[in-house]
């Protein structure tokens, strides 16, 4: 009778992977890369050696990074939106996109031991969900950034689950962009969630894969932007669409406060 069970060899190996991977992981992350962001004078160097270096990690934990699509991204200010899947999102966006780049995070991970004084060493955004008052003036700031030039890279599902599946776009980017008038790019990743996925502490090797698509029409329309935008991701990450069943689970705080006037 046809089983599922992996062999003992394919266990075995498995288990090596696993535990090369995670010692590759911490000395590159924890070791090398953090401190030197933390000690490097200069946003741009700090964001150059986070790209970098993810890149060297990927490598020597033998995973392929494939891009498709990336001279989609346009010249001039835009948002960026993806799908999330794993904590190792965050990385293969850094390592992916031009260091113009700006990724909004949720406000939390700023009191993180460690890498919270990284990310905020590299200039990134962090959004206040629990606060309508610091969400208005986060908000303010990354318009700011959009009407300076910068670009901005946030995950519109603005979490993740254990189990796949495409969970409801938040509205927030869609309202920056449509009152920023700048376009929205739709990227999708790939293979983060077998690699180290939600509820996961096991590395288990997977190529990944970011497939960029085409920016979509600038609108002031935050809802088409927002269901438009979706559905290229969905079409795209080979996930099933987690949307009914938890549509408006968590709340959105800058769509609270980016209302278009």
């Amino acid at each position: 009778m046809a089983t599922d069970t992996p062999s003992l060899p394919a266990r075995l190996l498995a288990g090596l992977y696993t535990a090369y991977a995670t010692l590759v992981f911490c000395i590159n992350t924890f070791l090398l890369i953090c401190p030197l962001i933390l000690i490097a004078p200069g946003q741009t160097l700090r964001r150059h050696i986070g790209a970098y270096g993810v890149r060297l990690g990927l490598m020597l934990m033998l995973v392929p990074l494939r891009i498709r699509g990336a001279g989609n991204l346009p010249a001039g200010p835009c948002i960026v939106v993806s799908n999330h899947a794993s904590y190792l999102d965050g990385l293969v966006m850094t390592a992916v996109l031009p260091r113009r780049f700006t990724f909004v995070i949720q406000h939390g991970v700023a009191s993180w031991f460690y890498a919270g004084t990284v990310l905020r060493r590299m200039g990134y955004r962090f959004v206040n969900r629990s606060s309508a008052r610091a969400g208005a003036v986060q908000t303010r700031a990354m318009l700011r950034d959009l009407h300076n030039g910068e670009s901005l890279a946030i995950f519109a599902e603005g979490t993740f689950k254990a189990e796949p599946g495409l969970l409801p776009f938040k509205n927030g980017a869609f309202l920056l962009a449509a009152k920023a008038g700048i376009p929205v790019v739709p990227v999708t990743i790939r293979g983060t969630r077998r690699l180290l996925g939600g509820g996961s502490v096991r590395f288990r090797w997977s190529a990944v894969e970011v497939d960029i698509a085409p920016p979509l029409p600038v609108g002031d329309h935050a809802a088409a932007l927002r269901d438009a935008a979706r559905a290229v991701v969905l079409a795209r990450c080979g996930e099933p669409d987690a949307a009914v069943a938890l549509a408006g689970a968590e709340p959105d705080p800058i769509a609270a406060t980016a209302e278009p006037a």
